[in-house]
């Protein structure tokens, strides 16, 4: 979605078609809102997740959860199956949640800029800090999807509209915060965890792009690095 001053600006990131899973489902199409009976190759793993008894085969009781799962987030077709890509969600969520409060335990995002907003694409995640000192977050966060990732490397936002309304597809983008070309922090209302991704942004729900907007300013570092899964 981007709109600004150049052409060749990446368009940046709302909400893109999530790519169908390949199933052989014996039960209805993937577009149809009935549960499958087929299990998953991560029946137990998703099980486990959704606090499901965890044996590996599929139950009514199974898809149901599963399909809830789907729906929230975004996840088609939302069949109940336990998928590749319904298992990537959870195991993201899992590796997000081990984080805790120590995001940048690795080192990767500068402490020497002062105040600066990291970006790891790996984990999707986002946090502001100063030096070494944690400001806010880690926060999850929906980056660019495969062809239209969010670009890696130390940036500085150069450019904030509150209520941006992007001049490609005329979708509002709110708390923008452009970094690098079309590429923004801003708002989305959709799940974090919708897959493929975004068309190069970061998006943040609502209450964290308002922090962000009231945390950061024009001139402020933003570091990206990693590579999302799936990119």
């Amino acid at each position: 979605m981007g709109d600004i001053r150049r052409r060749s600006a990446v368009v940046l990131g709302v909400t893109g078609l999530v790519a169908p899973l390949t199933l052989a489902l014996t039960s209805a199409p993937a577009q149809a809102a009935s549960c499958t009976t087929q299990a998953g190759p991560y029946q137990k793993q998703v099980e486990k997740f959704l606090g499901r008894p965890v044996d590996g085969k599929q139950s009514t009781a199974d898809c149901k959860a599963i399909q809830a799962f789907q729906n929230k987030h975004g996840i088609t077709p939302a069949v109940g199956y336990a998928g590749p890509v319904t298992w990537g969600v959870m195991d993201l969520m899992n590796k997000q949640k081990a984080v805790g409060n120590n995001p940048n335990k690795d080192g990767k995002c500068p402490t020497n800029k002062g105040r600066i907003a990291c970006v790891n694409l790996t984990l999707q995640l986002s946090w502001i800090q100063d030096g070494s000192r944690l400001v806010y977050g880690p926060v999850p966060v929906r980056t660019g999807r495969d062809g239209y990732e969010t670009r890696t490397g130390l940036k500085k936002i150069y450019w904030r509209d509150i209520d941006h309304v992007s001049s490609v597809y005329n979708v509002p983008m709110p708390y923008s915060q452009f970094f690098d070309g079309g590429q923004a922090f801003h708002s989305v209302n959709l799940s974090m965890w919708n897959p493929p991704g975004s068309h190069g942004c970061v998006n943040m729900t609502t209450k964290d792009a308002k922090k962000y907007w009231s945390l950061l300013k024009t001139g402020d570092d933003v570091y990206v690095y990693g590579r999302k899964p799936g990119t």
